[in-house]
């Protein structure tokens, strides 16, 4: 019987996690990626914000502000218990539909460069597919939970699921966002795989997927674009090919050790979106193959950390903990690994940004998000080692 507290709820349903539940070297890890992001995004926006505002700390004092943000929802999210989440299923679902919905109204949608991605909040802007990315793991994880042998067993229930993520897929292409919608549905497909689908029909299924997304490339003579001075960016290094090749240029600079922080001359007018998509480049120019390699580590160690915490997770009957945990490091990893590919050369531009080192506030704070509900499913994971629970029991 569930240990009931005086109100009658669940203890579980209330109690907040304690700090030395904390996963300390993964929380570590994300610190010092958010602080390389403060320290980059104020030395790549220093020209572009004494230009656009007369004020050169501009960027950095909001994005300040945009990583305090996200740490606290980040606190707040560890405090609840993940059942919660798992119980709204349905209602995350339906509004992360409403949010994709929403933005595509006219009046309320803001128009940026011919996309219509954004809602205006006033104080920023809103990108809904930040915010319907995390609400559709959280249902696909709770989802997985009440239908994991269905899922394994039946092609009507692996196939629904699918539908629901190709329809926001299809939502995301209207505004158009590809790359979010790419990044969406890789991550359900990581976690249908890791709930154990048939690989017959896990690969049928990628098969399909990947010939939609090729022809969406194929018959969008944007995208295509896009594919062509990939590449052979050299081509037309002044059109097509100019934010790839200021890119590898910036890269090169960098050698061993970088040029030194502050240093750096792409980011001067030179290279587009310095701060925010291709912040990466300027810290390899300015920290050298040392930074970078100090900051793909960084990733690396947040994504399989997420991994493991995700199987513990499910060896000590913690299943939606565990897909929860295997959703958000599926994320950042793979959110961080196309930033850093299309940085250098090795994937075409898709106007993602990297994860708590990119300028940007609702990037910020769904990460934050990520990160909550990752490190709540670390809490619960160590809650159930304390009370003793033994891998392969389920929870009371």
């Amino acid at each position: 019987m569930a240990d009931l507290t005086v109100t009658g709820m669940p203890r579980d349903a209330v109690e907040p996690a304690a700090w030395e539940h904390l996963d300390h070297a993964l929380l570590a890890a994300l610190g010092a990626i958010a602080l390389i992001g403060v320290v980059m995004v104020a030395s790549a926006s220093v020209s572009v914000a004494e230009q656009a505002t007369g004020d050169a700390f501009y960027y950095l004092k909001r994005q300040a502000v945009f990583m305090l943000l996200a740490a606290g929802v980040a606190y707040a999210m560890i405090q609840v218990p993940l059942v919660n989440w798992e119980r709204g299923g349905p209602a995350l679902l339906a509004l992360a539909m409403l949010l994709l919905l929403m933005v595509l109204v006219p009046g309320v949608g803001r128009e940026v460069n011919g996309a219509v991605r954004w809602i205006p909040l006033g104080v920023f802007n809103f990108q809904v597919a930040e915010g319907a990315k995390v609400l559709l793991m959280l249902y696909l994880a709770g989802y997985l939970v009440r239908r994991g042998r269905e899922v394994r067993e039946s092609t009507v229930a692996f196939l629904l699921p699918v539908a629901l993520f190709g329809v926001c897929g299809f939502l995301l292409l209207l505004q158009p966002d590809f790359g979010t919608a790419l990044l969406l549905l890789a991550m359900a497909l990581g976690l249908l795989f890791l709930a154990g689908v048939p690989l017959w029909r896990f690969l049928a299924l990628v098969a399909v997927l990947g010939a939609a997304a090729a022809s969406l490339v194929v018959y969008s003579p944007y995208r295509w674009q896009r594919v062509t001075a990939f590449m052979d960016p050299w081509s037309d290094p002044f059109a097509t090919g100019f934010q790839l090749t200021q890119s590898l240029i910036a890269i090169g600079r960098g050698e061993w050790w970088g040029v030194g922080l502050g240093n750096g001359v792409q980011k001067l007018f030179y290279l587009p979106e310095a701060h925010t998509d291709f912040v990466f480049s300027v810290l390899a120019e300015e920290f050298g193959l040392v930074g970078i390699a100090v900051v793909v580590g960084l990733f690396a160690f947040v994504a399989s950390r997420a991994l493991l915490t995700g199987r513990a997770c499910h060896r000590h009957g913690l299943p939606f903990a565990g897909f929860v945990a295997w959703g958000a490091g599926l994320s950042l990893g793979l959110q961080a690994f196309i930033n850093m590919g299309v940085a250098m050369g090795l994937l075409p531009t898709k106007g993602l940004t990297l994860p708590l080192v990119s300028y940007g506030g609702s990037s910020a704070l769904a990460t934050g998000v990520m990160v909550g509900l990752l490190l709540r499913a670390g809490c619960e994971l160590q809650r159930a080692r304390a009370d003793g629970r033994r891998p392969g029991e389920e929870s009371p």
